[in-house]
């Protein structure tokens, strides 16, 4: 090598892509995003409840599902995102049937007639059933410990509903049982197909694929059900469409990708706590004692599948 070639040729330094900064970033901020999509979903709740008081639930939940695609669709549109592969569009029919329009149109329908704060108690068994479905999918073998905390946490939100239902489980019920298993099954796939695209586009083409739908039903619904646009209604719709649908799963996804799934999965314990508290000071609601209890068994129950699925 001549002192030529050493002057000129150029030194190889690794130097992180754009994309790879601003995809992935550090790890307090990815935290910090996780946590706000943790507090984004608490809301979700209280949101429906406010919605509820000028706006009829199948208009509520469909006019909830085309806002939330319209942005989605114009960040598509606006980022270039190539369309997803053919082999992807199943898996997104199931996340857009789970996340897009089952979970939101089951809880809405149970708000009717059930408070935030039971609706969130029993929805509180989330993880634990995402859990199972995503163990049933990946064939993967959790431990005993892991399939007894799952069937404790079961136990006490069974116990939970049943007490508060004075002894046998009601239509509200049954819708938040109902949303548990369809959301599990759209989170589990939506999980999959994050391995492969970025977790917000996932959302995104779920969003736009259930679109025709959403305004299909909200067509449907508008001439039959009651549409007063109060504060309450308007400032409920938009936050659940653009709040808890989009842009609090776009931070959430920002998050697990800088801390990891476990970690993140540790912030989101305190959703089902975040929403009671919601519940009384949005809301004015009366909190059983039992709620809370109820709660803190669920949390304490999912820690232990988290350790033991480690």
């Amino acid at each position: 090598m001549t002192a030529q070639d050493s002057a000129t040729r150029p030194t190889r330094i690794a130097v992180p892509t754009a994309s790879t900064a601003s995809t992935v970033p550090p790890a307090p901020t990815g935290t910090l995003m996780a946590a706000l999509g943790v507090i984004a979903f608490s809301l979700t709740f209280p949101s429906t409840a406010w919605g509820l008081e000028g706006i009829g639930p199948w208009s509520f939940v469909t006019l909830r599902g085309v806002l939330s695609a319209l942005v989605a669709g114009s960040c598509l549109l606006v980022l270039r995102v190539a369309v997803p592969d053919r082999r992807h569009w199943a898996g997104l029919a199931v996340v857009g049937a789970g996340v897009v329009v089952g979970f939101p149109l089951l809880t809405t329908l149970a708000l009717q007639t059930s408070t935030t704060a039971h609706a969130a108690v029993v929805v509180g068994l989330l993880p634990l059933t995402t859990a199972v479905f995503s163990a049933v999918r990946t064939g993967a073998r959790p431990s005993r410990t892991f399939w007894a905390a799952a069937l404790a946490g079961a136990a006490a939100v069974i116990g939970f509903t049943v007490q508060q239902s004075g002894g046998a489980l009601s239509t509200a019920d049954l819708y938040l049982f109902g949303a548990l298993l369809i959301c599990a099954a759209g989170y589990t796939e939506g999980g999959r197909l994050a391995r492969e695209m970025p977790g917000w586009q996932v959302i995104g083409w779920a969003l736009i694929l259930c679109l025709p739908l959403n305004i299909a039903g909200a067509a449907l619904a508008l001439p039959h059900e009651s549409f007063h646009l109060t504060g309450h209604s308007t400032a409920g719709l938009l936050y659940a469409a653009l709040g808890s649908q989009f842009l609090g799963l776009v931070v959430w996804y920002r998050g697990m990708a800088a801390i990891g799934v476990p970690k993140a999965s540790q912030l989101q314990l305190a959703q089902p706590l975040l929403t009671l508290v919601w519940s009384v000071f949005l809301l004015g609601e009366h909190l059983p004692v039992a709620a809370p209890l109820t709660a803190a068994a669920v949390l304490v129950c999912i820690a232990v599948t988290q350790r033991a699925r480690g």
